[in-house]
């Protein structure tokens, strides 16, 4: 498909957010637009200037036209059967977070993709942010040492979210905060893991204080998951949906036998990071500004384009796309391909299990190629 123009259908207004970087693309069209919502349907494709017979309300008659790739944004407990329809009819995907929403559907969603042979990408959006890339480029250059913890913590009060503006009951109030455990790891763990390459997360345990609010849902007032890598090294992963507190999605911490990172953690705080390099002995060392280092910025940042950095978050809006075409186009391996994806999901999905059992170390199962059937169960 190297020099074939890709027509892409978009399902689910969230996916609008990869609007720009499709557009900011060589050879690359929407030609299609799915939603549930006609009002919404007609007034995002008057702005795309979607033909109207190309607006579709049922996904499956979209997969029908002749687009060649979908990107699925709708509720996440469609992402797996929407995925795999579009699999079948030939079309490759990148699919929103998470990847499903049991590990049934996970195995089934790596069975699909080896089977019919499409790009699969799960559009982890918060790994393509600036400062999460150049602390990837600082790890590979070893500036930080052997790395051996890091942190990510999703913070997000999203109590407005669980009623439609309608008054209808949102899928939010059951497949997000109607069940316990840490439900939406991967933006915490999309960044964090590309800072340990090669590795995988080999056991979680997950932890909660329990729930203190009076919105009569199962999910935790937060909760606290320690990943042990296969290397030995440790992840942790907050997550917290409905404590009334200020929004951060964005925390990070790496600490490495050579320095550190810790990303800003709101009112005036700025990413920053110290190395052993810059001082004579570890006590005194002190914080700068990640910012000193933009130098090791990828290129394709540093020389981003206004249309591309206008996309959102940077350029990374535009670069997530740019990663999905190009697995189409060469075969290559996408940027978070369907085993990361699953197994990224999988420790939300594991750690509902471990909470509600004292924190019980789950084993995570390893997602790969071929996989045998015994290794496709959840392990107590």
């Amino acid at each position: 498909m190297e020099n074939k123009k890709i027509k892409v259908g978009i399902a689910g207004a969230r996916g609008l957010s990869t609007v720009m970087g499709f557009n900011a693309m060589e050879n690359v069209e929407i030609t299609a637009l799915c939603d549930l919502d006609e009002s919404v349907l007609n007034r995002e494709g008057d702005n795309l200037n979607i033909a109207k017979q190309h607006r579709y309300r049922i996904f499956d008659d979209m997969l029908e036209s002749d687009i060649d790739a979908v990107v699925i944004a709708t509720p996440m407990q469609c992402h797996v059967p929407q995925a795999i329809a579009a699999l079948e009819a030939g079309k490759h995907v990148m699919s929103e977070v998470t990847a499903g929403v049991t590990m049934d559907e996970l195995w089934w969603l790596c069975e699909s993709v080896e089977k019919y042979g499409k790009t699969y990408m799960m559009a982890e959006n918060y790994m393509y942010m600036p400062n999460v890339q150049l602390v990837k480029e600082l790890v590979k250059k070893g500036m930080f040492g052997e790395c051996y913890y890091a942190e990510g913590a999703y913070l997000h009060n999203i109590n407005c979210l669980f009623t439609y503006p309608n008054g209808k009951t949102s899928w939010r109030s059951f497949w997000q905060c109607g069940k316990r455990g840490a439900f939406y790891p991967t933006h915490s763990l999309g960044p964090v893991m590309q800072w340990f390459p090669g590795d995988h997360i080999a056991e979680i345990s997950t932890f909660s204080p329990g729930v203190y609010n009076d919105l009569g849902l199962k999910q935790d007032s937060g909760t606290t998951t320690m990943c042990r890598l296969e290397s030995g090294k440790l992840v942790q992963l907050r997550v917290d949906c409905t404590s009334p507190r200020p929004h951060n999605m964005t925390h990070y911490h790496l600490q490495g036998t050579q320095g550190a990172f810790q990303s800003a953690q709101g009112f005036g705080d700025r990413d920053k990071i110290s190395f052993l390099s810059d001082t004579n002995v570890s006590w005194e060392m002190t914080w700068q500004a990640l910012s000193d280092y933009n130098e090791y910025l990828p290129e394709r940042y540093r020389n981003a384009t206004a249309e591309q950095a206008g996309a959102g978050h940077g350029g990374g809006d535009f670069f997530i796309v740019s990663d999905f075409i190009e697995a189409i186009r060469t075969g290559c391996k996408p940027a978070v391909d369907v085993y990361d994806a699953c197994e990224w999901t999988a420790v939300g999905l594991l750690s509902e299990l471990s909470v509600v059992n004292n924190g019980r170390t789950m084993t995570v199962p390893k997602f790969r190629k071929g996989a045998k059937l015994e290794d496709k169960i959840v392990k107590l």
